[in-house]
């Protein structure tokens, strides 16, 4: 039941990850090819709450598919069972969503 529920959650984050990586590829190719600095880009994303929706969304799902695609490899390359496995995926995942949480908000609102 457990694999069940992670497949359907890492198929599910990687659902929510497609449009906004496709969004994300537009926009710096829009950046680059607009010849923006890194200033001016910063300038466009500070005190934004769509910017801050969309970068949140896509740290919240790339934490959760991530961290699942993190657990099999861990799984398979170091045999790692039952609460260890547990722990060290969710640790996994909260050490991403944090680090993208912080970076996001740096972003739009610091």
């Amino acid at each position: 039941m457990l694999n069940a529920r992670l497949y359907m959650a890492q198929r599910l984050s990687a659902m929510i990850m497609i449009p906004l990586v496709f969004g994300h590829l537009a926009v710096m190719i829009y950046a680059i090819q607009g010849g923006l600095t890194t200033a001016e880009i910063l300038g466009r994303t500070k005190g934004s709450v769509t910017w801050f929706l969309f970068y949140g969304t896509f740290v919240a799902a790339v934490s959760v598919h991530a961290a699942i695609g993190v657990r099999v490899i861990i799984h398979e390359t170091f045999s790692l069972k039952g609460k260890w496995l547990e722990a060290t995926t969710w640790l996994i995942g909260a050490l991403l969503l944090i680090m993208g949480a912080r970076a996001v908000l740096e972003v739009t609102f610091a």
